[in-house]
Order: structure tokens, then sequence, then C-alpha cells
């Protein structure tokens, strides 16, 4: 039964707390808001879950940092506040649910080069424009090999804030928990330059999992279809 437990993520235990505290107050007032009390204390627990994850650890593989659903994947600049070179990258934008896990997780192991924020409004990121500006952190990994991969938390309606679980010259492993966006809802990684993405968009990814792409690999972008 131990192996079915899924930890709830210390940035969620004062929610938790609070939920309750709130939970017993309502009991006291009314059966029916406690019950509506107790359900939303279990969302908490729900949103803040940690789960395990298994990770590939060959070199050379990128690893989805989010849970959630491919929205978009295209060839961009990267983020003008890095000052990367090289020109156009595959982006690939993962939009999160209130439903999904939370934690993000580096794509690939190195060092963090890089890790900038940038405070914003809390809008809906749906378009570039609305995530520029929106509030996020932008964190590059640089592996020994100088191939570099950025991790792009952003924002959104609900999220109201970012947080970083490593800083500018730690290393992290492939997989590592690097930070969460609370109840956030969006998450680009720009690919290592020349990289080509063996996902598709409407394709779930699972952090810490799910193979993005693979920098000893030749093989062309992949084609896929809804069935």
């Amino acid at each position: 039964m131990a192996r079915h437990f899924v930890p709830v993520h210390r940035e969620g235990h004062k929610f938790l707390g609070i939920g309750a505290l709130v939970t017993l107050v309502a009991f006291v007032i009314s059966t029916s808001l406690g019950l509506l009390a107790a359900l939303v204390t279990l969302f908490i627990a729900y949103f803040f879950r940690d789960p395990d994850r298994v990770t590939q650890l060959r070199d050379g593989l990128v690893i989805a940092a989010a849970d959630g659903e491919v929205a978009e994947i295209e060839r961009v600049l990267p983020p003008s506040e890095l000052d990367l070179t090289g020109g156009e990258r595959v982006r690939i934008v993962t939009h999160l649910s209130p439903f999904d896990v939370h934690v993000n997780r580096a794509p690939l192991a190195g060092r963090i080069s890089a890790s900038v924020y940038v405070p914003g409004a809390f809008v809906n990121p749906s378009t570039d424009k609305e995530s520029e500006d929106n509030e996020r952190r932008m964190t590059v990994i640089t592996t020994p090999e100088e191939t570099q991969c950025v991790v792009v938390q952003i924002a959104g309606m609900i999220s109201r804030r970012i947080v970083a679980f490593v800083h500018e010259g730690d290393s992290v492993g492939a997989g590592q928990r690097i930070g969460m966006i609370r109840f956030g809802s969006r998450v680009d990684v720009y690919l290592p330059a020349g990289a080509t993405p063996l996902v598709s968009v409407g394709q779930r990814m699972v952090a810490g999992e799910t193979v993005l792409a693979d920098l000893k690999s030749k093989e062309p972008e992949r084609e896929a279809r809804r069935n």
C-alpha cells in the first residue's frame, strides 16, 4: 500500500494546514460548510502532490519539464533577456491544467548558468504577447559540452507565485525537481540548438519521464494523429 501513497510537496504543507483549520471551524458552524471545506482541502493535497518519476539517464536525452498537454511546437528565438546565441530554437509549449502535477523538472543534467525572474501580470498565457507580459522565470541549463536548454515557467490567471528550488550556479541532474508554479498554467522548453522534437502537439507530457528530444539521434521530426 505504501507505494501507492503520493506525498505532498513541502510547498503545500502550509496551505494544507490552513485548509485543515478552516475545515474544523467550518464543521463547528455547519456540517455542509465543513464538507465543502474538506473537499477544498483534499484538492489542495491533490494539487501539491509530488510523485516520484523514473527518468532515463542516457546522455543526449532531453526530458519533459512539466506535466500537461503540448499546445505548440515551433521554431522561435529564445527569450531576449537571456542573450543566447545560435538563432532560432524549437520551443515546446506545455499547458498545465489545475489537475496536473505542478512540480517542474530539469530536462537534462548540467549547471544552472542563468536564472532570470521577470515580474508581471497574471492573465491567461495563451499567446506569446500575454506570456511576455506575465510573471515568469527563465532557467538555462548548460551541460559540460556547452549544450544549453531553457525552461520558462509562466504564471497564469490562477497562479500567483513561481517557486524556484535551484539557483544560478547549482548543478542539476536530469529529471531533478527545479521548481513549481503554484496553481500554474504553462511551461516552455527551448530545445538545444539543432535538436529535433520527438513529441507532437496534443500529446500528454509526464515531467521527468517523457523524452522530448534525443541529441544523439538523426531521426526526423515525427508525425502524429489523434485516434
